[in-house]
């Protein structure tokens, strides 16, 4: 992997969420009204992370599963109730802290939130590892190494979302560059799905994973894509 790369964005993404954007997103994670298009982003969210628990098994007792990039903590929840023992880690110490403030207390002892690196050896192995719209924000080579390193500390399977290239999301990806700096969230990184496939192919720590279901997202100003990752 590409260390400063990732290590830059890894900044820039925390730096966002964590100051910039935490409370909108706080509140986009609630039952809170919100704006026309804030709620077609909640609805399509909604969506996907239904789509994602989907594919994980209906009960989840005495599977350990790793939330990457766990936000306010919804989905990990979820994946809590059907009997998963969840790590659910985040750059964000402010949404981390939203997500344990809101953590119903029935499931306390079953969810360990973290603010940190998704890919620091000391979380363990899982069973499950799961990625809504964490690895949006990086380049598709980026975005390929870390499902590698990922993968070597999961035993059956990685759902995953990225950023199909439509020509809605160049035409907002080119309109975002014109924004003052300072008002920018991280640049999402549109990819080919043909061309992730050929990287997936070709990643040699990805030997022996094969690539499942894929379902896209649209919904209003939220376009997303799941795909599917298992070890036969």
């Amino acid at each position: 992997m590409n260390a400063q790369t990732y290590t830059q964005r890894r900044g820039e993404i925390e730096h966002y969420f964590d100051r910039t954007a935490a409370d909108a997103w706080a509140r986009l994670t609630s039952d809170a009204p919100v704006g026309r298009i804030r709620a077609t982003v909640r609805a399509g969210r909604d969506r996907m992370r239904a789509t994602l628990l989907s594919w994980l098994p209906a009960d989840l007792n005495g599977a350990r599963l790793l939330d990457a990039g766990c936000g306010t903590g919804l989905l990990a929840v979820e994946a809590a109730r059907r009997g998963a023992h969840v790590t659910a880690v985040d750059l964000s110490p402010t949404l981390v802290q939203i997500a344990r403030d809101r953590l119903p207390e029935d499931l306390q002892e079953r969810i360990d939130f973290r603010a940190g690196d998704m890919l620091d050896p000391a979380l363990g192995a899982f069973d499950h590892v799961v990625g809504m719209d964490s690895l949006i924000h990086y380049a598709a080579a980026d975005a390929v190494r870390v499902l590698a390193a990922l993968a070597q500390r999961t035993r059956r399977s990685i759902v995953f979302t990225f950023a199909p290239r439509t020509p809605a999301l160049a035409a907002m990806h080119a309109v975002g560059q014109w924004f003052p700096r300072g008002n920018r969230s991280p640049a999402i990184e549109p990819v080919a799905e043909v061309d992730l496939h050929r990287r997936l192919a070709a990643e040699p720590l990805l030997r022996g994973w094969q690539r499942g279901r894929t379902q896209r997202v649209a919904q209003g100003f939220y376009t997303s894509q799941a795909l599917e990752l298992v070890r036969p």
